[in-house]
């Protein structure tokens, strides 16, 4: 799909020298753009805009139509000639681990006839866990605008969900297709979306990407190029915050306690050609933590209180991290083969290399079958790490069938008799079983076991065939963590960063005394996990009742010793708090709904994706065409929007047309393919 994308553009760019600029034109007919040459792709590196030409007699300068040579046949698949920038504006707001991206921009449909029209296709690249929010498009007469829908009692609409109309190229591109615009037309796009902002070593660091293409440049001396860069930064502590690196040139407008400005606007003569990256530090040397408290939103459909708890773990380099018994439990199945088992070998020998002398460790291969490295836990000696690498790359030749449930089982008997360490089973896997629910109340009862300190799963989906949900469910209820390589090329280097994060654990069992004196609470995720050096903890919920003014955290050190602070609680009204945490509680409430197969929370997570504009599973995005001229107009209402509808448009209760994307969610596993 991405090939056939970088094809489309190439055959666009070269479509595109059809198009006469006159002499005064300020920059040369496109080349094939460096950047993208080094890389042999033509995927977007910035939010970008495509014309989708299938017939290539239209592409032309509406404003300057020049003698064109005839064109026989059509392009197919269609061409993407990318449009020309007139504007660019990126804001950036960040809170906590959390940053929402607004890109607002102008681009002009340069390439087509003045009196033709195409589609146009808007293609946004996203950040760390990027999730798109929302799309506005303005152009002559109409505008267009994405929401949220429920599918599940409408069988038109289902039907008319269509891929073409937009989806993911990659799991980090969102592309977005809105119809029939004339050649000659301008639109105005806003573009809304969240990514995680990354964590390491004490520092934060965001990057956006921002490298725009040169055929994106404007082609004419007097068109003004203004480009503007705004940042805010709101940790929501009070505490010092320290700014690291940036990209661009930006100056500082606003610095409060725990609060930082930054602004950038200039006309330029070439649009950006670097992503968009800033990294800042809280400054502190120890854990600490703070719990933000606010009152729902008027139109919240859940109107009991909110909070979000945080935990970092400080800047401090030498703080000792847990001891590990860890047991890998990999997949090994037919699906596994090529690359994604090379990429997993690499990923799993870097993480035996970066075991301690003292940490102990065995490894369980399945398919059908499975293998065990050894027969007990062994010390992470450099002889026994090199012993390991040879097993793997001997071993892993991959079979028929999957089977989880033996494995985990296994690795959690291994680990029963470990003392004074984190015991930890890392399961990697790209495919659905059948007995996951199963598995789920296995482990929930092994869990329960009154250990100091159980198992916890790290869980690493590869792809979309496995049932990401339950990989989640299986983090939760242990403690531990999920991640997943959506994108195949991400396989090595994701996981060894979610091994980083169970090889710091700085403060486990982690308890909080404020839930018993709460008349209701109700907190995402329900079992703490451990925090890491790697990562900030954040905890939030909805309760009724008073929340104390300070409280104690309490947990375990790596030393064994008991850790204690008192953590203070403050109103909080510069936060957006419901959207900042809905990502996270819209997908545990998706794992928990699908493990208790219960419609009730379904309907919970449908209500907040609504709200707050999340992506689920069980809501689709639909593009909504509004008809400036006709808005007013009561007379042509649902009957005339009803006449004019066609295979790609529904039509909603107020008679305006709408077109739905398929689903968007990762879905809940394919045992098909898998098998």
């Amino acid at each position: 799909m991405a090939d056939d994308f970088s094809k489309a553009v190439q055959d666009g760019l070269k479509l595109s020298k059809r198009i006469y600029f006159g002499k005064d034109r300020a920059v040369a007919p496109p080349k094939p753009e460096t950047s993208m040459v080094k890389s042999t792709n033509y995927l977007p590196t910035a939010p970008m805009v495509y014309a989708v030409i299938s017939d290539p007699k239209i592409v032309d300068n509406p404003d300057m139509p020049s003698y064109q040579p005839h064109v026989h046949g059509r392009c197919d698949p269609a061409a993407l000639i990318p449009l020309q920038m007139n504007g660019i504006e990126l804001q950036v707001d960040c809170y906590l681990d959390t940053a929402f991206i607004t890109v607002t921009g102008s681009w002009r449909v340069h390439c087509v006839m003045g009196s033709r029209s195409c589609d146009c296709l808007i293609a946004v690249p996203m950040g760390k866990q990027g999730s798109i929010l929302g799309v506005e498009v303005g152009v002559t007469r109409k505008s267009y605008c994405t929401q949220l829908v429920v599918m599940s009692d409408n069988k038109d609409m289902e039907k008319a969900a269509l891929a073409e109309h937009g989806g993911f190229l990659k799991p980090n591109i969102f592309t977005l297709s809105i119809p029939q615009i004339d050649g000659g037309s301008n639109l105005s796009i806003k573009i809304s979306w969240s990514q995680k902002i990354l964590y390491s070593n004490g520092q934060f660091s965001l990057n956006v990407p921002f490298i725009f293409p040169e055929s994106v440049t404007p082609a004419g001396k007097k068109i003004s190029k203004n480009e503007k860069i705004q940042i805010n930064v709101n940790a929501g502590d009070g505490t010092e915050l320290l700014c690291k690196t940036i990209s661009h040139p930006l100056k500082k407008v606003r610095r409060h306690a725990g609060k930082l400005g930054f602004l950038y606007e200039s006309e330029v003569l070439s649009w950006s050609t670097t992503d968009f990256s800033f990294s800042y530090s809280v400054s502190s040397s120890h854990i600490f933590g703070g719990v933000l408290l606010q009152s729902a939103p008027v139109h919240d459909f859940d109107q009991r209180e909110m909070f979000c708890i945080y935990l970092f773990p400080g800047d401090l380099q030498s703080r000792k991290v847990f001891r590990k018994d860890i047991v890998f439990v990999i997949d090994i199945s037919g699906s596994m083969k090529g690359k994604l088992l090379d990429d997993t070998k690499n990923a799993l020998s870097a993480a035996l290399s970066k075991l301690n002398p003292e940490d102990s460790f065995n490894i369980i291969a399945f398919n059908g079958d499975t293998s065990l490295f050894s027969t007990s836990m062994e010390l992470a000696s450099k002889d026994a790490v090199e012993r390991a690498i040879g097993w793997i790359n001997f071993n892993f030749i991959v079979g028929d069938g999957t089977n989880i449930s033996s494995p985990l089982n296994m690795a959690i008997k291994m680990l029963s008799g470990t003392r004074g360490s984190v015991p930890i089973i890392f399961l990697v896997t790209d495919g659905t079983v059948e007995d996951e629910r199963h598995i789920c109340d296995l482990m929930k009862k092994y869990l329960k076991d009154k250990e100091s300190l159980s198992p916890r799963i790290y869980t690493f989906g590869i792809g979309s065939f496995c049932n990401h949900h339950f990989l989640r469910m299986l983090a939760v209820m242990s403690r531990g963590h999920y991640d997943a390589a959506l994108d195949v090329d991400l396989i090595e280097n994701q996981m060894q960063k979610l091994f980083s994060k169970a090889s710091s654990t700085i403060l486990a069992n982690l308890t909080l005394d404020i839930f018993d004196d709460l008349d209701e609470f109700e907190v995402y995720p329900s079992h703490i996990p451990d925090l890491s050096s790697e990562s900030p903890l954040i905890l939030s919920g909805r309760y009724k009742g008073n929340f104390p003014e300070t409280f104690k955290a309490k947990g375990v050190l790596a030393d064994l010793s008991s850790f204690l602070i008192d953590v203070k609680t403050q109103k909080e009204k510069d936060i957006p708090l419901d959207r900042v945490s809905a990502k996270e509680q819209i997908e545990i409430l998706t794992a928990q709904a699908w493990l208790s197969e219960n419609k009730q929370l379904e309907q919970k997570v449908s209500k907040l994706s609504l709200q707050t504009g999340f992506m689920s599973e069980y809501t689709h995005m639909a593009i909504l065409e509004i008809d400036e001229e006709k808005k007013d107009k009561k007379s042509t209402g649902v009957k005339e929007a009803q006449k004019k509808s066609n295979s790609h448009y529904v039509v909603d209760p107020q008679g305006r047309r709408m077109i739905i994307l398929q689903n968007l969610g990762v879905g809940f596993g394919n045992l098909t393919a898998t098998a």
